[in-house]
């Protein structure tokens, strides 16, 4: 653990399945995040890649997104995490959005700095609907 108690690595960190509410946190958004990716449940949906769209919410594990010193070692690095992502909804397929929305979720939690996150996945699948979404919100615990 770090001077402030915080775990310096990824590995110090257990996945719950829901946000406490009882610590406030500043956050970094993605909104409308486009990813492509093979996902559907007939066969037939699958065999093209499909743009879905995702939302992001991070917590970073300092709790607090002030006194950067603008330093973007000291952050989440939302490129970076929007690459990732592209590149995880990029490799194989999936039946369901809840199944892309969930690993996200422990993507960022395992690969970057994130204390909370929650992943809002949007398909434009139904017709005379604007889109089917799902949201998945975990945290981090230290172990």
């Amino acid at each position: 653990m770090g001077s402030e108690g915080i775990a310096a690595n990824a590995s110090d960190y257990m996945i719950t399945e829901s946000l406490s509410d009882t610590q406030p946190s500043d956050s970094i958004r993605i909104a409308g995040l486009r990813l492509s990716t093979r996902i559907g449940v007939p066969d037939s949906e699958r065999e093209v890649p499909q743009s879905v769209e995702a939302h992001i919410t991070m917590m970073p594990r300092s709790g607090n997104l002030a006194g950067l010193g603008d330093a973007i070692e000291s952050t989440i690095d939302y490129y970076e995490v929007a690459q990732r992502l592209r590149q995880l909804a990029a490799t194989g397929e999936r039946k369901l959005i809840e199944s892309l929305a969930e690993e996200c979720s422990d993507v960022l939690l395992a690969e970057f700095p994130v204390r909370a996150a929650t992943v809002e996945i949007r398909k434009f699948v139904v017709a005379d609907t604007g889109y089917v979404a799902v949201t998945i919100s975990k945290e981090a615990i230290a172990k």
